[in-house]
């Protein structure tokens, strides 16, 4: 999720005027807008207590539930593996699931399940694994999938995800389907964005007829900075701008509906050291991606939005490397942004 960014495009060719993209988002306009989604990620395995597997966070270094420590919507990462026999960095899915399912519906707090990741490959060979998978998780706090797909995949593996997902979506139409991939933000013109693997998701997106999906875009770790890849100021990349710059470029060159474009941005320091996203940036993206319609903004991590104890190099899965940004700062922006949004509409 938080890391490098794959830098290859594929040829444009794919997505020009005669490709069916315009069919594809017509009918997906015509149907019912995906729910816009505020929610930071939650990497299950980091603070993971294997005894119980209930979802813990250690924001001033104790662990604690989750659902102890906060009530706002929450992303959990990753499930891995081959649909309804998937695992979550080695914890058992049933496991995660008996923890956590009935604690969160009963606690009123929504959920979104995300498979894949960095180094990870979520796979779906048949719609009885799919409907496995969703059963699992199910209950009415569980608003929806996302496909977090950055490397590893062949384009049929990818083919056959999509495939189960139309299938699924047409079972459970409630289910908001979301795919998290990598982009730039070019601001030269070029409006260079998605990278390949992006591009091959997007493709079978459009080719299988999937409705109403959301396109969730990492906007990080876009690497030195430069205009060929983010919006400059003061010789660095700024990362509001230029989180809003990828959603305007990927609008622009693909044609997706800013109401089906989603921002996922790393807080503090990324593994791009120079690309850092301070709590300015937040709001400024929260306030773009109001004006612009967007369907929703996550940050990567909760377990992130605390400050290191020490000093640190680089970016580090326990915090953000933000001096003098308190614990939870991020969140309580978001749920600013989000309490924004309700009362704009």
């Amino acid at each position: 999720m938080h890391y490098l960014m794959k830098t290859a495009l594929l040829a444009g060719a794919i997505f020009g005027s005669a490709h069916p993209a315009k069919a594809a988002d017509a009918a997906g306009a015509a149907g019912a807008a995906p729910r816009v989604v505020y929610s930071p990620y939650k990497h299950l395995a980091l603070h993971n207590d294997p005894a119980s597997n209930v979802i813990t966070v250690a924001p001033q270094g104790k662990r604690l539930p989750y659902l102890e420590h906060s009530r706002q919507p929450l992303t959990w990462a990753f499930a891995s593996g081959e649909c309804g026999e998937e695992n979550w960095g080695g914890q058992p899915a049933q496991a995660v699931a008996d923890a956590n399912v009935a604690a969160f519906a009963s606690a009123g707090v929504d959920y979104i399940i995300s498979t894949g990741g960095q180094g990870n490959v979520f796979t779906c060979g048949s719609e009885e694994g799919m409907e496995r998978f969703i059963q699992r998780y199910a209950s009415p706090q569980l608003i929806g999938i996302d496909f977090d797909i950055e490397a590893g995949q062949t384009p049929e593996q990818v083919d056959s995800l999509v495939q189960r997902i139309v299938a699924a979506q047409a079972k459970h139409p409630r289910l908001r389907m979301s795919f998290t991939v990598a982009t730039h933000a070019a601001s030269d013109g070029s409006r260079r964005s998605l990278n390949g693997m992006a591009e091959t998701v997007l493709e079978s997106v459009r080719r299988n007829g999937l409705q109403d999906y959301v396109l969730n875009i990492m906007v990080m770790d876009y690497g030195p900075a430069a205009k060929a890849v983010c919006v400059l100021r003061k010789g660095r990349c700024d990362m509001g701008a230029s989180a809003l710059q990828a959603a305007r470029n990927v609008h622009e060159k693909y044609r997706v509906p800013y109401r089906q474009i989603e921002l996922t941005a790393m807080i503090g320091v990324n593994d791009v050291v120079e690309n850092i996203f301070t709590l300015a940036d937040m709001e400024a993206m929260a306030r773009g991606a109001r004006k612009l319609g967007l369907g929703g903004l996550h940050f990567w991590s909760v377990d992130r939005d605390t400050p290191c104890r020490t000093d640190v190099k680089g970016a580090d899965a326990a915090c953000s490397g933000m001096r003098g940004v308190p614990p939870g700062a991020y969140a309580r922006a978001l749920a600013r942004a989000a309490r924004a949004a309700e009362a704009g509409r």
